[in-house]
């Protein structure tokens, strides 16, 4: 997209930094969580013992 014809940048203004590319990151499961189903993929969490959702 261009700016319009009456719209300058200030003189001033420096051209930006590239930005980083991200680092990955690795997934892993916590202990005792290997078996249990993940909640954000059958729309329930639990809290407290208590089956909730939002």
């Amino acid at each position: 997209m261009k700016r319009p014809a009456h719209v300058v940048a200030p003189k001033t203004l420096t051209p930006s930094p590239p930005v980083p590319a991200p680092e990955s990151v690795e997934k892993s499961i916590p202990v005792g969580e290997e078996k249990r189903l993940d909640p954000t993929r059958y729309g329930d969490w639990e809290k407290k013992g208590i089956a909730i959702d939002f």
